[in-house]
């Protein structure tokens, strides 16, 4: 039998001041804390056997990367499987007094939570990532991969490799920033799943639930 660990890594905090859903767009960098809870995960997971590491393009998940990467010596792939999820709210802001649920304009997105409605749907999130998984297996086969990416796909994959329904509250989601959800196969099959947060001190307390990183925007900004 051969093992091989798939760890799906999110991404660290972002230097968002204007506390906006960002989603897929570009020019969202990790910030000062956001550099250092990658630094954090490069020190804790570095002497593991990983050999095969792939990204999100969006430049978060890059610059996550790349701590891990030159510790073990590993070139990023960019894979664009691992993206965020798409989302009819991106650009918009869910803080005190400008909240884009509060909208009416928003609510007729809201109609299908199982889909979801308001952005790429579920099954069509988990089809690309698990298939991004296995690739990750395959190129790691008896070692271990990484693949950095975002807080809804991790979840979302988690959820449906534990048959669990899709239906969720996104503050209660066990994926903090920087965390690894890791799938642990014997030979092709699915063991088992873990979970551990390498920089789970560095992360503000109002920040362990948020939906999204608003990393340093004001209070009345954060979701």
């Amino acid at each position: 039998m051969t093992e091989t660990i798939v760890h799906l890594l999110r991404h660290g905090e972002v230097h968002n001041p204007d506390g906006v859903l960002y989603g897929r767009r570009d020019g969202f960098h990790l910030s000062e804390r956001g550099a250092k809870m990658a630094d954090r995960v490069a020190e804790v997971i570095g002497g593991r056997d990983i050999t095969h590491i792939v990204s999100s393009p969006l430049e978060r998940a890059q610059e996550t990367a790349r701590p891990l990467a030159k510790a073990r010596g590993v070139e990023v792939t960019l894979d664009p499987r691992v993206i965020e999820s798409a989302n009819w709210f991106e650009g918009k802001t869910f803080g005190v007094g400008d909240n884009a649920l509060r909208h009416p304009s928003s609510w007729v997105r809201l109609w299908n939570p199982w889909k979801p409605s308001w952005g790429e749907p579920y099954k069509e999130i988990v089809a690309r990532m698990m298939a991004a998984v296995h690739d990750a297996r395959d190129a790691a086969t008896g070692h271990e991969a990484v693949a950095v990416s975002h807080q809804l796909p991790i979840w979302t994959t988690r959820l449906a490799a534990e048959k669990r329904s899709f239906l969720h509250d996104p503050r209660k989601r066990q994926c903090t920033l920087c965390s690894l959800t890791s799938f642990h196969f014997v030979d092709d099959r699915l063991d088992r799943i873990s979970y551990s947060e390498p920089a789970g001190d560095m992360i503000p307390e109002k920040d362990r639930r948020a939906p999204f990183s608003a990393g340093d925007a004001p209070e009345e900004l954060r979701p």
